[in-house]
């Protein structure tokens, strides 16, 4: 069974995580105002063009009316409201049902545009439209990815229109992991696109929770692997290697103990620029961390994961663990174990003992120290860490 069949039973009890997340507030009486609000411009604009082609009348090439809303400056944004209320108010040539859409609005936002009492006062005057009520044959959609749910706007025309918010998963908080794999997954299956074991993570690992990298990864994954599994080698050959992505292979190919393509990788950073500070501690020391978890998980409680498609097992036996044996674990927001970072170091982690860890992160201090304080070449310096970490005297 592939990672993405695996994933489909996440992804159904993550409909909320849909396009990352999701606030859903159906319409009210009219039924004919539809809102598309969210900081994921791509899944924002995605959900706003479906909607557009399926309500737009398909016999009238001019039932559609598309405003662009990405605003210049102040008068600008006026000048749109202003556009967006004249194309409410006139009817098609021929008749017949017609659609406006306020596409891509960026004045709605607490931004210097988003303040002025110039747009304020441009953007009442198309609520007040808004909540006189459109005339029965004439449908609105508006999308926007900088939204201030603080304004009366957005009070007003949750209760008004039909609201899906989309935003991006924060990745610096425990536990994004999953929530992207659950929305990978099924886009993934929209597509056709099946993993090998250990492709799909690695896939989400390489783009983030960034929808408009991950969408043209895995377009360019099923024009690539036709009719077989995606495998990891796929992933690492044709996905885009972003910073994040660079950042993940780093600590990846660490705990593989794969030496040359842990030192090719720091290069590859290193010419493009990246503190050599900041690869340490981005990308070697919390995988140094992880792999200490691990093998004490390992050594003192036999707690290891049974193959790649064992997460659930795994998390239940850290969650079974006392209290006293846990307090030192990374958490989610919610208090809660982050064990799915823990479960992926835990697949390598086997190769290393945990005094081979302790001596790893020794050796991380001093190579900080060695980076913040000497003359010594900063490539040097992390050829010669990671040399230490896989190769122990």
């Amino acid at each position: 069974m592939s990672d993405t069949k695996d994933f489909s039973s996440v992804a159904n009890h993550c409909s909320s995580f849909y396009g990352f997340c999701g606030e859903n507030t159906m319409a009210g009486a009219a039924g004919n105002i539809y809102a598309f609000f969210g900081n994921d411009e791509a899944e924002v604009k995605e959900a706003a063009l479906k909607l557009s082609q399926k309500i737009a009348p398909k016999e009238d090439e001019f039932g559609l009316e598309v405003v662009e809303g990405t605003s210049e400056n102040v008068d600008h944004a006026a000048q749109i409201c202003s556009e967006t209320i004249q194309a409410i108010q006139t009817l098609p040539f021929f008749g017949g049902e017609k659609v406006v859409w306020l596409q891509g609005a960026n004045f709605f936002g607490d931004s210097v545009t988003g303040r002025s009492e110039t747009t304020l006062s441009a953007v009442t005057a198309l609520l007040e439209l808004i909540e006189a009520g459109l005339p029965d044959d004439v449908k609105l959609i508006i999308s926007a990815t900088e939204i201030d749910k603080r304004r009366t706007f957005y009070k007003k025309i949750s209760k008004l229109a039909e609201v899906k918010t989309f935003d991006k998963v924060d990745v610096s908080k425990a536990g994004w992991e999953m929530q992207v794999m659950a929305v990978a997954s099924k886009k993934a299956k929209a597509l056709n696109v099946e993993f090998e074991s250990g492709a799909l993570e690695r896939l989400v690992m390489k783009t983030g929770a960034d929808t408009r990298v991950l969408n043209s990864e895995l377009e360019k994954l099923s024009l690539y692997a036709v009719d077989r599994p995606v495998t990891e080698e796929d992933v690492r050959y044709m996905a885009a290697q972003s910073h994040a992505g660079v950042i993940f292979e780093i600590g990846d190919a660490l705990v593989k103990k794969n030496l040359p393509l842990t030192l090719d990788l720091i290069d590859m950073q290193m010419r493009r620029g990246e503190s050599p500070v900041g690869i340490l501690l981005a990308a070697i020391v919390p995988k140094m961390r992880s792999l200490l978890h691990v093998t004490e998980l390992s050594e003192r409680h036999g707690i290891r994961p049974k193959g790649p498609k064992s997460y659930k097992q795994y998390e239940s036996a850290v969650n079974a663990l006392p209290a006293s044996e846990t307090a030192h674990l990374p958490r989610k927001k919610d208090g809660n174990i982050s064990a799915y970072p823990l479960f992926l170091a835990a697949q390598s982690g086997s190769r290393f003992t945990t005094e081979e860890v302790k001596n790893g992160l020794d050796a991380c201090l001093e190579a900080n120290l060695r980076l913040v304080t000497s003359q010594l070449d900063p490539q040097l310096v992390l050829n010669q860490l990671v040399t230490r970490i896989l190769q122990p005297a």
